[in-house]
């Protein structure tokens, strides 16, 4: 099946370019581009695409609020293209919170031949983000929930996340229902570099943990939850009786920096039974088969479940290998791997 694309920018060249590397490719046909949110309007209710690709700075109506309404009235899959700039990295994030599926980087300079480099990765997540599920927001405040906080017996006990394509969202919702006491977290997100500390800004202040980016050596404690930097792995390791992250600039794995499969296995060797892993909404299988080490290893497992997954790749690949103890709606998550982490603990 070929994948019908409205391109939306108000750039001429990045309409143009966006078109040809898009056009290139044998699944993919651009079937109109429009340039500003109001002429997108009317070429989705006329074309009826499958995916849109969307610029944030626009006249007559920003990106924002052309995707808020978007998700309001007729959800569908939307790939942001946005700048690399710490203001563009907010708005992106902003943009994954309102329902869009992924972004690609848009150069400062050099667009055209920037743009063009990114063209594999453009068309792949084009093809990834039309097996998404968007969901339809509502307009109505959007109320955190914080778990009511316990005597957790936290010293020991760690939690490790995995997520990738919707994941941004998916960590915001399980951290949002923490408790300031939980045990600690580890996660890892595919993100680039220049998104991961402004996402760790946004989860801090969405949470009653405290969130931030590991750092190389950082002490992992009681109540603070660790994002891998994006282009770096990060391990947890043992320095005596302390858990301390560990930062790598060492190959991608399952083409992945900060990949999955390198923290889980890490959290396998350092915390055995006494780790809960999680897998959230992500495209492809990076994370499965170390996460089915860490269940063989005594370790309690969680898996987002299909219907509340952006993308059902990532948990579906380690509910196939048997990697996982329950199946759990976003929304239930927080609260299971916090039963899970009372679990007796082993010395």
């Amino acid at each position: 099946m070929t994948l019908r694309v409205l391109v939306i920018d108000d750039s001429a060249l990045v309409r143009q370019v966006l078109t040809e590397l898009l056009d290139d490719a044998p699944d993919i046909e651009v079937v109109g581009v429009a340039r500003d949110p109001f002429d997108a309007r009317e070429k989705i209710k006329s074309l009826n695409p499958d995916v849109l690709t969307l610029d944030v700075e626009m006249p007559r109506m920003d990106g924002l609020t052309f995707l808020e309404n978007l998700m309001r009235l007729r959800p569908m899959p939307v790939v942001m293209v946005s700048s690399l700039t710490e203001r563009g990295a907010d708005i992106t994030l902003r943009a994954l919170e309102l329902g869009a599926i992924d972004f690609v980087t848009k150069p400062d300079v050099g667009v055209a031949d920037g743009l063009r480099a990114y063209a594999d990765t453009l068309c792949d997540k084009v093809r990834e983000a039309s097996l998404a599920r968007p969901r339809q927001r509502t307009t109505g405040q959007r109320t955190r929930e914080v778990t009511v906080a316990r005597a957790y017996r936290t010293t020991d006990q760690l939690i490790c996340i995995g997520s990738s394509t919707g994941g941004t969202e998916a960590l915001r919702s399980v951290l949002e229902r923490m408790p300031p006491d939980a045990p600690a977290v580890v996660m890892a997100q595919h993100i680039p570099v220049a998104f991961s500390e402004s996402l760790a800004r946004r989860l801090d202040g969405a949470s009653a943990m405290r969130v931030c980016q590991a750092r190389d050596g950082q002490q992992i404690t009681p109540g603070h939850a660790y994002l891998a930097p994006g282009n770096q792995h990060l391990r947890v390791v043992r320095s005596g009786a302390r858990l301390i992250c560990r930062l790598g600039d060492d190959e991608p794995v399952n083409g992945h920096r900060p990949s999955v499969d390198v923290l889980f296995r890490s959290v396998t060797e350092a915390c055995g039974r006494n780790a809960v892993g999680v897998m959230l909404t992500g495209m492809g299988a990076d994370g499965a088969s170390a996460m089915l080490e860490l269940h063989q290893a005594g370790a309690r497992t969680l898996a987002q479940d299909e219907a509340t997954s952006v993308v059902w790749g990532m948990p579906g690949a380690a509910v196939r290998l048997g990697a996982v103890d329950r199946i759990v709606p976003i929304e239930s998550i927080a609260q299971a791997a916090l039963d899970a982490s009372r679990q007796e603990i082993v010395a």
